[in-house]
């Protein structure tokens, strides 16, 4: 559940303010619990039957055909949205590690080189066969994930509210303002990306009609978000508390001492990412082979695997050279791909397969997290994209 994105979550403060920052934390925590409560109760909602995958549960509620046609799309841009960003954060890490590191002894060095270097180790384990292969590396992104979180709020805490530090919108024209606020709230829909993966999750725990897979399972989301909200509130409100709205799209970027500990933060995001990373591709590479395979009727080898996961790696590490900007990255995935899949692509499914009485809670409920997801999926990419202009304007590649 915690991913990368909690580091742009003081940023996001930034750009929202005090006051709608803190509503739409807390907004955000609470609709994208009450959705994934819906994905956990509908795994198994048809006697004898359990939906193992998002798009099954797309295919029951949709139908066979449509439910491919709108929760595919919307997962692999999930997936290869989750890649750039990851491919871009892996960079800025080793960047600001390097920098750290050397201190002013060693000569500057391009963000592009150092996101040449993270991807030359995807090069490699993108060969891995399945998930199992990469669990020991799953395991230590998520530990990696609590470690720099806590770090961040902490050493924010250490360093204290910086001299002249100012809270009000850093923009100076109203229009961007508007936009800088629509790209935040993209910032924060990035970092709930845990329903593309919950059916998948669920799938693993044994159930039986007595004991259903919900009830452990109910139980691990409450545990996940007991956590989420310990690592993203504090790294939000305190990063925001230190710096204002000169704080960095990354706050380990913003933060410099203790040396030692924001090095190792910055180590710990990249081992993160590099995990991360390989969750999020896998079934992208899985997709690629598939249609190869069965629909273009290529022969799948070694050789094929090979060709198309290095295409693919190189495809991203291109898109994230050409276009590094870690907080606008956020801001337009995050309503274009998350929104659909995390704030109202449940709601849906629920009020479809459910039918909930027309003007119940429920019905109510619904429809309020349907029209705030849509919202947030029109505005956030129209900021997060002139986030990514503006940006782009002054960046050089290489020299």
């Amino acid at each position: 559940m915690v991913g990368a994105g909690v580091l742009s979550l003081p940023y996001a403060m930034s750009n929202l303010g005090w006051g709608p920052g803190v509503t739409v934390l807390v907004i955000s925590w609470v609709i994208t619990l009450y959705t994934l409560w819906q994905m956990v109760e509908m795994h198994e909602m048809v006697p004898g039957k359990r939906f193992d995958r998002y798009h099954e549960l797309g295919q029951h509620a949709f139908g066979e055909k449509l439910g491919l046609y709108i929760v595919v799309p919307q997962q692999l841009i999930v997936e290869v949205s989750v890649n750039i960003v990851y491919m871009v954060t892996g960079g800025k890490s080793l960047h600001k590690f390097h920098d750290l590191v050397c201190g002013e002894n060693c000569k500057d060095i391009k963000l592009t080189y150092f996101i040449m270097i993270f991807a030359s180790v995807h090069f490699v384990l993108s060969h891995l066969p399945n998930f199992n292969s990469i669990s020991g590396v799953s395991l230590a992104a998520a530990v990696m994930s609590l470690s720099y979180s806590t770090i961040a709020w902490s050493a924010s805490v250490k360093k204290g509210v910086q001299p002249n530090v100012e809270y009000g919108y850093k923009a100076k024209s109203t229009i961007g303002t508007v936009f800088n606020f629509f790209s935040a709230l993209g910032d924060v829909a990035f970092a709930y990306a845990g329903h593309n993966v919950v059916l998948e999750i669920q799938a693993t725990i044994p159930s039986t009609p007595e004991k259903p897979s919900k009830g452990p399972m109910w139980k691990g989301v409450i545990v996940a978000y007991i956590v989420v909200a310990l690592c993203y509130f504090p790294v939000a409100l305190i990063g925001y508390w230190t710096y204002g709205n000169s704080v960095s799209d990354n706050i380990l970027i913003s933060l410099n001492k203790p040396t030692w500990l924001i090095a190792m933060a910055n180590m710990f995001v990249v081992v993160h990412v590099i995990g991360s990373y390989q969750i999020y591709a896998m079934p992208v590479f899985d997709m690629i082979e598939t249609v190869l395979v069965k629909k273009l009727n290529f022969t799948p080898s070694f050789m094929l695997r090979f060709i198309t996961r290095n295409i693919y790696v190189a495809l991203t590490m291109f898109i994230g050279i050409c276009f590094p900007f870690f907080g606008g990255l956020l801001g337009f995935f995050g309503g274009f791909a998350f929104a659909p899949t995390t704030y109202f692509l449940p709601c849906i499914m629920w009020l479809s397969i459910v039918k909930p009485k027309k003007w119940s809670l429920s019905w109510f409920t619904n429809w309020i997290c349907i029209i705030l997801g849509v919202a947030l999926m029109i505005v956030s990419p129209i900021g997060g994209l002139r986030s990514i202009i503006v940006q782009a304007k002054d960046y050089e590649f290489f020299s």
